[in-house]
């Protein structure tokens, strides 16, 4: 299907406004009402409560730390000591995979699944401009993967409350931030963790725009992030590594500390947003000279 027909549908409708096309409340809520976004929320919201009971059936809590930007860290060993801190260690267990697994459910299947049930023609034919149909389903799917990533630590804070009661964060090389600082460093990694996922999203919203097989656009984001994740640790590769996404994802472990470090978030943020930035572009690109027969 090509796009001069939709152009001069657009023009010769009367009263029609490209604008008003795919709104993304009606999105949204499209989104909101799948089984899988159910599900996922589901397991989000269901983690902190199963490293409770891990944590009361195993005891003490403890083991090998991340590595970001060139800090060691080591949340395991203090996770029980106050809900920030179990707050940071469901974040630090799960931005590694758990967390890519929404962020690239939401941006694969949103377009591949249209393909899919054969109504994107439909939805062109509606008709909503090409560019207007990824804008929304885009911003839709973003906002998505945001809310689960903001979902599970305020689970993980009103869990770790009950559980282990409210206090500072405490580090585990010693000392604590203080308390009025906690909630704002704790919404600085969630905002590093979003930003530093933004790769595997537009992988999977790129991928989403070339297949009709939405598993394969969401199993293919998640297997490139993998593979990034296994080329960062190839360390004959050097500083090579700086420009793999993988290589930053937990220089969030910078914010947990008495003084605040930017570099390692910085570059991470830079080299994330950078190949995102490519990758919505040929989304965008090659949507708009596809064939749409699906």
């Amino acid at each position: 299907m090509s796009s001069a027909p939709e152009v001069q549908a657009h023009a010769e409708a009367p009263g029609y406004h490209a604008g008003r096309t795919l709104p993304l409340r009606v999105e949204a809520m499209r989104q909101l009402r799948r089984r899988r976004t159910l599900l996922m929320g589901g397991v989000l919201a269901a983690l902190p409560f199963i490293l409770i009971i891990a944590f009361a059936v195993g005891g003490t809590p403890g083991g090998e730390g991340g590595r970001g930007g060139g800090s060691r860290i080591n949340l395991m060993d203090v996770a029980t000591e106050s809900a920030a801190n179990f707050a940071a260690t469901c974040l630090f267990v799960s931005a590694g995979f758990l967390l890519v697994v929404p962020v690239a459910l939401f941006c694969g299947d949103t377009v591949a699944s249209e393909a899919g049930w054969s109504s994107l023609r439909y939805l062109l034919a509606a008709p909503v401009p090409r560019t207007r149909l990824l804008w929304s389903k885009l911003v839709v799917a973003l906002g998505f993967s945001l809310a689960a990533m903001v979902l599970l630590p305020l689970v993980a804070l009103a869990a770790g409350a009950a559980a282990y009661g409210w206090g500072p964060l405490k580090l585990p090389t010693g000392g604590a931030l203080a308390t009025s600082d906690t909630l704002p460093r704790l919404a600085l990694v969630v905002a590093f963790v979003f930003v530093s996922q933004l790769v595997t999203a537009g992988l999977a919203f790129w991928l989403s725009t070339r297949t009709d097989a939405p598993l394969g656009a969401v199993g293919g984001a998640v297997g490139l992030t993998i593979v990034g994740n296994v080329l960062d640790a190839v360390t004959a590769l050097g500083s090579w590594r700086e420009f793999l996404p993988a290589h930053w994802q937990f220089a969030w472990a910078d914010a947990l500390q008495p003084d605040l470090e930017w570099s390692g978030m910085a570059k991470g943020a830079a080299v994330s947003v950078t190949y995102a930035l490519i990758l919505f572009a040929l989304a965008f690109r090659g949507f708009s000279r596809k064939d749409i027969v699906s």
